[in-house]
């Protein structure tokens, strides 16, 4: 008889569990010869060899399958001891499951292509109006380079300005006045990652979340670092981000140019960072059309509302400077006619 202790790691012991231990239970009927005790993330077992042996690797196959998928049912259990693919197996280019077991995965032909873009390209550009999916696709894909411990850290970043409202004093600590603008990524992360398991990857900084104005001085190493809402950036902020990129690193950089929140005196960085970086070797651009909106329907026409009214107003205004421009020339014509005219010399009779 030997005694083991199996760690879970990476995992929410809970889920693994399942309600009222039922998982665990159901592991003492199918392997009746093992004594089996769980305690937080330990489980000691106790038997002979050949049956520890097997349940050392059944339990892990498990540990893997909840760490992947956020869950497992009592029908996965069935299919991994007896060496079946579950049925979360069988779906393919699934990226991540959600805490509710939902697929996370491509849902256009463009938000495919930023899946490709990440395989082959080091630095990203993902450009689109609201809800095609940039930010949560993107979190989604360092999420999964994280499982896959591709890389050791997430880094996620913002910056902090007010969309079109000044919003005053905010009391709290630093975190706390941060927070708000970083709501967004929270958001996403707690949808991939049990909550647990999402709070210990940030107390141990594997996951960071921190406004733009941050990063300065940094080296970004081993990691997946997402830049969201670039097009509120300045030039001098978006080219000290980019400069941050260490070794064995990805960069993903999301923005909508039709959101700009900066000062009217203000260039937004991402437009001119794009111009500039055009056809460097390493870099993709991506650009998201109201075609991926993958929101409520609504918002697919609230688009197409807005595109319809901006083009509209530009036409208005090509019109009117082009009014002025000709009414310009007409005054210049008249100016000129009357300066000839005045300076014409008559010779008195």
């Amino acid at each position: 008889m030997i005694e083991k202790h199996i760690v879970l790691e990476d995992i929410d012991p809970v889920v693994f569990y399942g309600v009222n231990n039922a998982h665990l239970q159901m592991l003492k009927a199918l392997f009746p010869k093992l004594r089996i005790v769980a305690r937080d993330n330990v489980v000691r077992v106790l038997g002979d060899e050949e049956d520890m042996a097997r349940f050392e690797e059944d339990i892990e196959k498990m540990r893997k399958h909840v760490v992947k998928y956020n869950s497992i049912t009592d029908e996965d259990i069935l299919d991994i001891i007896k060496g079946r693919q579950t049925k979360a197996d069988a779906v393919k280019d699934v990226l991540v499951y959600s805490i509710s077991g939902r697929p996370i995965k491509s849902r256009s032909e463009n938000q495919q292509q930023l899946i490709d873009a990440f395989n082959k390209s080091d630095m990203i550009f993902a450009v689109g109006p609201a809800g095609t999916g940039k930010t949560y696709l993107s979190i989604a894909l360092a999420v999964k380079a994280l499982k896959e411990k591709a890389v050791k850290r997430i880094i996620l970043s913002r910056p902090a300005v007010e969309a079109g409202e000044k919003l005053g004093f905010l009391p709290g600590d630093m975190k706390d006045k941060i927070d708000p603008y970083l709501q967004p990524l929270y958001d996403a992360l707690q949808d991939m990652l049990p909550a647990t398991r999402l709070s210990d990857l940030m107390e141990k900084h594997i996951i960071q979340i921190a406004p733009l104005a941050f990063m300065r001085g940094r080296t970004l190493s081993d990691a997946v670092v997402i830049l969201d809402e670039a097009q509120n950036t300045t030039t001098a902020q978006i080219r000290m981000f980019l400069t941050r990129m260490g070794w064995n690193t990805k960069m993903i950089i999301t923005g909508d140019m039709t959101q700009i929140d900066l000062p009217k005196e203000c260039r937004s960085g991402l437009k001119e960072a794009l111009k500039i970086l055009k056809g460097v070797e390493g870099i993709s651009v991506i650009e998201l059309t109201k075609k991926d909106i993958v929101r409520h329907q609504l918002v697919t026409r609230i688009v197409n509302a807005y595109e319809a009214y901006d083009k509209h107003q530009e036409e208005e205004h090509r019109k009117r400077v082009e009014k002025q421009r000709r009414d310009s020339l007409e005054n210049n014509d008249d100016e000129q006619e009357l300066t000839i005219i005045g300076t014409g010399n008559f010779t008195e009779n």
